[in-house]
């Protein structure tokens, strides 16, 4: 079949495209950006990019055609705090006019539960789109799911970060709210189940695990699979707000989707209509085994994706191609190169940046700036690297984000997302005399912009020469 797959470089849409490709289908993928698309050459030459935004004002040009499948994975919660539920609704009623002119047999769209009579903003307007949806012309299946558990998703990532840092939490009162998580392997079961099914047309369906448990029972058994101590403590003090900041600073989640997930864990997330399930034969994994998986992929470094890497994870909203020429008029430079003996080894080195691993010198001078910068409302060092070794365009590491992975020219360019007075590129080359080079390049924004550079002088002399040593291998 010829399926559409919006939100192909998001959580679920990257895993579920190497399933469909296994299928046989034909794969077209929807991305804002391009060179976001952060999958391995071979996978890339199986598909075909349509590069759209569903915000933008409709035009057909390049518009695919005799679509038989389109699964719709878009959604801007971690976009926007107030404007976020406008965005998600123009986004469905565009979609809806694309999906017209491109004669889209069936819709799948993976939304959220909405059972709770006081929905959250974040569960309205996902009942909105669904609305929307609803009023085009394709068949439409709605899938509606609760917490996603797996290795880099969002709320498994937050509970990991709670459960792994705090052995003892003060917590708000949302903690003690009932949900039903499910494993992110029984979502893309479903997802690729109703497929052309014709008693899915027109249908929503809930999908859930087998365990109803609370948030604070999450995070106990989570403590418990990985053998941990943890002590929760819960207060009906703690605002909101105060839950966000909290969430925020100990997580690697962004402040904005902080406040809506606070948002939304105040509703109790639970399945009443399994039909699915029973229509699907299928048996859902419970939420330890859900961890379990979680972790067998994360310590054999098979994560495909991670929430961190999408561009909604990120401070800048425009497309990488934007950042790719690292200019040079009106730039300050910091240069550094080094004759090498081993340059596969230090390749090597280059990919491994970031993460677990640091960067080679200096890393609690790199971990101070990260602090600094979450105090700013920055992205800070805690969203690490997906893959300990592997790097593709679009991915993020730390407050960097990669804009280009050149493997056969031997080349790394990274932007920063960090809250700094200007634009800055880090870049590492190794050119054909086997010199490594590494150029930090910024762009000052006025006056500041060339203050702040020229204070980080004496961090940057330390930092800069001490970490192309130590990734050429020498002392």
């Amino acid at each position: 079949m010829k399926i559409l797959l919006t939100g192909a470089n998001g959580y679920v849409g990257r895993r579920l495209l190497p399933e469909l490709l296994a299928q046989g289908h034909e794969v077209i993928c929807c991305v804002r950006d391009k060179m976001r698309m952060g999958f391995d050459r071979q996978i890339l030459s199986l598909v075909t990019i349509w590069e759209v935004d569903f915000l933008d004002d409709v035009c057909f040009d390049h518009c695919p055609l005799d679509i038989d499948i389109a699964y719709f994975l878009i959604h801007s919660m971690s976009s926007s705090i107030d404007a976020f539920d406008v965005m998600e609704s123009k986004t469905a009623q565009n979609f809806n006019q694309y999906s017209e002119y491109m004669k889209v047999k069936q819709v799948i769209y993976l939304s959220g539960i909405v059972n709770d009579p006081n929905l959250s903003k974040h569960m309205l307007s996902r009942n909105s789109v669904e609305k929307i949806l609803f009023e085009g012309k394709p068949n439409l299946t709605v899938l509606k799911a609760g917490i996603i558990v797996g290795s880099g998703s969002s709320s498994f990532e937050i509970i990991r970060d709670l459960c792994e840092k705090l052995p003892i939490m003060i917590t708000p009162k949302w903690v003690l709210t009932k949900t039903q998580p499910i494993a992110i392997r029984d979502v893309i079961q479903y997802l690729l189940g109703v497929q052309n099914r014709e008693d899915c047309f027109n249908q929503s369906f809930d999908i859930g695990g087998p365990n109803v448990i609370t948030y604070k029972h999450m995070m106990q058994l989570y403590a418990k699979t990985r053998n941990i101590k943890l002590g929760i403590i819960t207060v009906p003090i703690m605002t909101p707000k105060l839950s966000s900041y909290w969430l925020y600073f100990v997580t690697s989640t962004s402040y904005k989707l902080a406040i809506n997930l606070v948002d939304s864990m105040k509703v109790e997330v639970i399945c009443k209509d399994n039909r699915l399930q029973k229509m699907l034969n299928i048996k859902p994994i419970s939420y330890i085994d859900a961890i379990k998986l979680a972790f067998e992929k994360i310590e054999q470094n098979l994560v495909i994706s991670s929430w961190k890497d999408s561009l909604v994870s990120s401070r800048f909203k425009k497309s990488l191609s934007h950042y790719i020429q690292v200019p040079n008029f009106g730039c300050l430079k910091d240069s550094k190169s080094i004759e090498i003996t081993n340059p596969e080894q230090v390749l090597h080195n280059i990919w491994s940046i970031g993460g677990d691993k640091g960067w080679y010198y200096g890393d609690w001078m790199w971990q101070f700036r990260g602090s600094i910068d979450k105090l700013f409302g920055g992205v800070g060092l805690r969203r690490g690297r997906t893959s300990p070794s592997d790097l593709y365009n679009g991915d993020s590491l730390d407050f960097w984000r990669v804009l280009l992975v050149d493997k056969e020219n031997k080349r790394l360019l990274l932007f920063a997302e960090m809250r700094v007075p200007g634009e800055a590129w880090l870049e590492f080359r190794i050119d054909e005399n086997n010199v490594l080079h590494q150029i930090a390049t910024f762009r000052p924004r006025g006056i500041f912009g060339r203050l702040y550079w020229y204070s980080m002088l004496p961090f940057h002399f330390f930092i800069f020469n001490g970490m192309i040593k130590k990734i050429a291998g020498s002392n």
